[in-house]
C-alpha cells in the first residue's frame, strides 16, 4: 500500500497501537484476524497522503516512462547487476499498485495476494461482498490491462524489460544502487527465478496474475500460511510439486 517500507514500518506500529488499545471493543462477531484487519483497512483507507502517493502516479505516466526508458542507450553497467534488477522489479510491482485508487489497490492486495473471498474482503473493508467483488474487478482489470499491453514478462514482444528500466532508474537516481529498500530488506522477495518458472506454465492473463502474488513475502496471516501448506502437502496440482 505504501512503496516506501519504512512509511509501511510507521503504518505498522501505528495500527498495532490501534488493535492494542480497542482490545476491549472486540466481541467475537467476526475471526480475531479479520477483526485486525478490518483496522489495519480503515486505517490505511483513511491516513494522510504518503510520500509515495504524493508522486500522483497513472498507468499513462508509467507507460511514458516505458518509452523514455527503451529509447534510452545512456545505461549505467551497474544496472546490469542483479540485485538492482530485481529491484527494479518489486518496484514495479508496487508503481503499479500505486497507480490505482486506494479502496481499488487494497481490494487487490487482499483478494489477489491475500487471497482472502469476497465476504471476508468485505468486512475487512467495511463494504458488502458486492461492493468489495466489484473494487477487486476494477483494480484487476487496469492492472491486467496495463500489464498484457506492456510488460515483457507477460508477453515477450511488449516493450518493457527488467534490465533496461533498472538502467533508467539508476541513471535517473530512482534507485540508489548504494541503498536498495527492497532486496536488502529483512522481508526478502521470493527469487526470480520462481516467478520465471510459473510464466511457462500459464496463460497471458494468468501470468499477469502469477507476477501480482510475486510479491515480497512480507508475513502472511496464519490462516493463509496454513491453507497454503494443506495445499502443497496434498499433491492434487502439478504446478506445485
Amino acid at each position: 500500500m505504501l512503496f516506501i517500507p519504512a512509511d509501511a514500518e510507521d503504518a505498522t506500529q501505528e495500527i498495532l497501537i490501534k488493535v492494542i488499545t480497542h482490545l476491549g471493543t472486540f466481541k467475537g462477531e467476526s475471526r480475531f484476524d479479520t477483526w485486525v484487519y478490518r483496522i489495519a483497512s480503515n486505517h490505511l483507507m483513511t491516513m494522510r497522503k504518503y510520500r509515495a502517493e504524493r508522486w500522483e502516479l497513472t498507468f499513462e505516466k508509467t507507460e511514458h516512462m516505458i518509452e523514455e526508458a527503451s529509447h534510452d542507450n545512456g545505461a549505467f553497467i551497474e544496472a546490469e547487476q542483479n540485485l538492482i534488477i530485481e529491484e527494479t522489479r518489486i518496484s514495479c510491482v508496487h508503481f503499479m499498485l500505486l497507480c490505482l485508487k486506494r479502496e481499488h489497490r487494497l481490494a487487490v492486495i487482499l483478494g489477489e495476494i491475500c487471497k482472502v473471498n469476497s465476504i471476508e474482503g468485505a468486512k475487512i473493508m467495511g463494504v458488502t461482498p458486492a461492493t468489495f467483488r466489484q473494487r477487486l474487478s476494477r483494480g484487476r482489470k487496469q492492472l491486467l490491462h496495463y500489464m498484457a499491453k506492456d510488460c515483457g514478462l507477460v508477453n515477450p514482444a511488449n516493450p518493457c524489460r527488467c534490465k533496461t528500466l533498472a538502467a533508467f532508474h539508476v541513471k535517473k537516481r530512482h534507485i540508489d544502487p548504494r541503498k536498495l529498500l527492497f532486496v536488502t530488506h529483512p522481508c526478502r522477495a521470493r527469487r526470480k527465478d520462481d516467478a520465471e518458472n510459473l510464466l511457462k506454465e500459464l496463460n497471458d492473463i494468468e501470468r499477469a496474475a502469477a507476477i501480482i502474488r510475486n510479491h515480497p513475502d512480507y508475513a502472511a496471516p496464519e490462516i493463509f500460511v496454513k491453507s497454503m501448506k494443506n495445499l502443497i502437502d496434498s499433491s492434487t496440482f502439478q504446478l506445485l510439486r
